[in-house]
């Protein structure tokens, strides 16, 4: 098997790579593995070098180094082949998807991502992307789609961007009226502040968005949020949501499904683990055991699935 580490460069601002680059050339060149570092130059190359490997035919192990952009180009790179597997050794400031998985110290042991155990994972289809992750529409969408716009200005940074478009957004963008059809059943119309399909829990930097949701169950866990209220209880119930306490709200509907499709009269963004574009028609459709993914030695996240720990279950709340 050859290790392919592609190293997002600008993780972390640029620490990450420092820290790695020399643990993954001790690792393997003491344990004479066959492995290369690629590190990435602009947005893009990460999926077209991961799929330019997994197109050899070889058996590859691409080692997504960086944040959850570099895990969603490294997938969508992988994704058809069943040759290549893919593990993460995360480097950026969310990180959100492995966190299922076990914390950064242990996911950056390179020895343990080496001898970790492939197994197949569900990925949502929407359009001709792929996420592990998750994916949305309403206004934590709007906030993704505007980011991106003001970190292209001078003036702002990452985190002044974050806070210019989430001010923009709950002016601008906190209610949408999206036509919702489920799993081809009968279509429906209301006004929501979002839909989010979750195939793992975090998303947004630390926000337990689908709290039960786990990446090996076959369903997408749907969650809507319908706007019922003013902007003011909107803010007392953020925090609440960021923890994960949102499922039993009466606003709330949480459902497990195997595909959603959202339409807007009035463009709207649609966030696909992190990447942005505007529509009127989104589909997410489950795809079942579509990814191989590298469990990392040090974790017990196949133990506790097997000993129902991690259950997906609303009573795994009480333990």
């Amino acid at each position: 098997m050859k290790h392919i580490f592609i190293v997002n460069p600008n993780s972390g601002k640029g620490s990450g790579k420092e820290k790695i680059v020399p643990e993954i050339n001790e690792y393997c060149t003491k344990n004479g593995l066959d492995y290369l570092i690629h590190e990435t130059t602009c947005a893009g190359d990460g999926m077209n070098f991961a799929r330019q490997m997994a197109e050899t035919g070889e058996h590859v192990r691409l080692y997504a180094c960086g944040g959850d952009g570099t895990l969603f180009e490294v997938v969508n790179g992988a994704y058809g082949h069943d040759n290549a597997e893919v593990a993460v050794i995360p480097l950026g400031s969310g990180n959100d998807f492995v966190r299922t998985f076990g914390n950064r110290e242990e996911l950056c042991n390179v020895e343990a991502q080496v001898n970790g155990t492939p197994i197949k994972l569900d990925l949502i289809r929407c359009g001709d992307k792929y996420a592990i992750n998750e994916c949305s529409m309403g206004m934590d969408a709007e906030v993704c789609a505007k980011q991106i716009y003001f970190k292209k200005l001078p003036v702002f940074n990452g985190e002044t961007a974050y806070t210019a478009s989430l001010l923009w957004a709950f002016t601008k963008r906190v209610k949408s009226t999206f036509t919702i059809t489920v799993d081809d059943g009968e279509p429906f119309t209301d006004d929501f502040l979002f839909c989010l399909c979750g195939n793992s829990r975090w998303y947004g930097g630390g926000y337990k968005g689908a709290p039960l949701a786990l990446p090996d169950d076959g369903y997408i866990d749907m969650i809507l949020v319908r706007k019922k209220m003013n902007r003011l209880k909107i803010l007392t119930l953020i925090n609440k949501y960021k923890a994960g306490q949102h499922l039993d709200w009466e606003i709330t509907t949480f459902k497990r499904v195997k595909k959603v499709t959202v339409h807007s009269d009035r463009l709207a963004a649609v966030n696909i683990d992190g990447e942005c574009e505007y529509v009127n028609d989104s589909t997410f459709e489950m795809l079942e055991k579509a990814i191989n993914f590298v469990v990392p030695a040090n974790s017990t996240y196949i133990e506790d699935r097997k000993s129902g720990k991690l259950s997906g279950e609303k009573d795994e709340f009480k333990r």
